[in-house]
């Protein structure tokens, strides 16, 4: 008998815990879309669930930025190998020249992300700690505009165009999710003296 009342207790608990955490994700994406509506709140939604459907659901706001670092991470690594591949076959050197800008930003914004979620997974992300790890997000989105750049300086089309843009896209869920951790600040006045 003592099992079964567990047993239903679990039950009773399980759902209600899911729902709870589920809300988080939805949330914290309404959130996010409500301010980047290019976005958008179905697109927020399908990257966290793509990248492990459990874990989002069970996160707290603070393990989905950590989360959202991780994924945008992996994107930067990815186009960080895409990088290389075009540099070894590229036979123009100015071109290579503009791979290599990408290379660089891409290899740091690899570097940026995963101290972002390190320092999110142990609990940083609010005070002095948090401006370092809005710090790092924020540098890792510039990635995309910097190896744009190098190419449209130069009146080159970008071969990266679409995996910055993905980039861009995945490293602003990422910062919106960190940002919505920071407390504001304190709007105590400040006396006045004699």
């Amino acid at each position: 008998m003592k099992l079964l009342s567990s047993v239903l207790l679990l039950l009773l608990v399980v759902p209600t815990t899911t729902c709870k955490s589920s809300s988080t994700l939805e949330d914290a994406c309404r959130s996010f879309a409500a301010g980047h509506p290019s976005i958008g709140y179905d697109y927020c939604i399908k990257t966290f669930q793509a990248a492990d459907k459990a874990s989002a659901a069970a996160a707290d706001l603070r393990g989905l930025a950590a989360i959202a670092a991780r994924i945008a991470g992996a994107k930067a690594n990815a186009t960080a190998a895409r990088v290389a591949a075009l540099r070894a076959m590229e036979r123009d050197a100015r071109r290579r020249d503009r791979l290599a800008v990408c290379a660089e930003v891409y290899s740091d914004a690899v570097n940026q992300l995963a101290q972002a979620a390190e320092d999110l997974a142990g609990g940083e992300g609010e005070g002095g700690a948090g401006d370092a790890v809005m710090t790092q997000l924020s540098a890792a989105m510039d990635a995309a505009g910097t190896c744009e750049d190098a190419f449209g300086e130069a009146d080159d089309t970008s071969p990266l165009a679409a995996e910055d843009a993905e980039f861009k896209k995945l490293a602003t869920i990422a910062l919106a999710v960190a940002a919505s951790l920071m407390t504001p600040p304190s709007s105590t006045p400040i006396e006045a003296k004699d």
